[in-house]
Order: C-alpha cells, then sequence, then structure tokens
C-alpha cells in the first residue's frame, strides 16, 4: 500500500511539473505574443520616434533556427506597428532566427540580450541568425541599430 502511494504521489508530482514548466514557458511568436510584441513596441517612444525620423517602414519576422519558416510577423510604417501575427507567407524585409532556449534567454534577461549576444558573427558562436535583411546596413546606421536592441528589451516585457 505504501509503495502504491508513493508511486502515485510521484506521478502526480511529475505531471505537475510538466504542467506547471510548460505553462512557465511563453509561446513565443504566436498571434497573441505578437500582437502583445506590437503593442509593447508601439508604447516605446525609443523605437517609434527614432525609426519614424528615417521613415522606416519594414516586414519583419522571427521565429526559431531549424524552422522552415518564421512564425510572427510584424509590419512597421514609419516606426509604428501597424499589424502583427502569424507569419503568412509575406515578403519579408528582415527574417531574423534563433534557437529557441536563446529567445528564451534573451527575453528573460531583465535588459535583454546585450549588443554583443545580438551582433557576435555566426562563426564565434553567435546564436541569431538573419535569414533576410541587410545586417551590415543597420551596423552602420545608429538610427536602425539603437531600435534594432531596444526592441529585444521591449520583447522581454511580453509575458
Amino acid at each position: 500500500m505504501l509503495k502504491q502511494f508513493v508511486k502515485v504521489t510521484a506521478f502526480a508530482g511529475l505531471l505537475f511539473s510538466m504542467s506547471f514548466s510548460q505553462a512557465a514557458d511563453p509561446d513565443y511568436f504566436s498571434p497573441e505574443w505578437m500582437n502583445d510584441f506590437k503593442d509593447a513596441w508601439n508604447k516605446n517612444s525609443e523605437i517609434t520616434e527614432t525609426l519614424g525620423k528615417i521613415d522606416f517602414n519594414s516586414t519583419i519576422a522571427y521565429g526559431f533556427k531549424d524552422d522552415d519558416k518564421p512564425l510572427g510577423v510584424i509590419v512597421v510604417k514609419d516606426g509604428i506597428v501597424t499589424t502583427a501575427g502569424a507569419y503568412n507567407d509575406e515578403e519579408l524585409n528582415w527574417d531574423l532566427r534563433a534557437p529557441k532556449e536563446t529567445w528564451k534567454e534573451w527575453l528573460e534577461a531583465e535588459n535583454g540580450p546585450t549588443k554583443t549576444q545580438l551582433f557576435r558573427p555566426a562563426w564565434l558562436g553567435g546564436k541569431l541568425k538573419f535569414q533576410k535583411g541587410n545586417y551590415s546596413a543597420m551596423l552602420k546606421n545608429p538610427s536602425m541599430m539603437g531600435p534594432f536592441v531596444k526592441s529585444f528589451t521591449v520583447m522581454g516585457q511580453v509575458k
């Protein structure tokens, strides 16, 4: 009887820990998550005003490194995100990918990832991959680079 109780208790504990860890793991880039990201982006004047001044318009997708397609997408007009949701084969200007563990690490960090983490070349163990986008132009343009880095901090505000 005691052995049966221990087995049942252990099994219940395992189920509880599995469901708790899944509930605590955000559904990055889901349509709901992307919409919350849109709201957080648009509330951040450092991003919207800086990109607005350079008439920044882009369709930006996000996803996981080994997936065939990105998961989520935002459309930015003059620095403001006008639409956000699931990726539906839109023509992209930017497609950013990283392993899920890396996204989780970056987005749970208090101030987001560091510039070094974001811009480390792949051959030096960099984890962010630009499937599409003019990476070198962004590095040379502070009006784009600052908001890009800030957008990762804003992502971390999405729960």
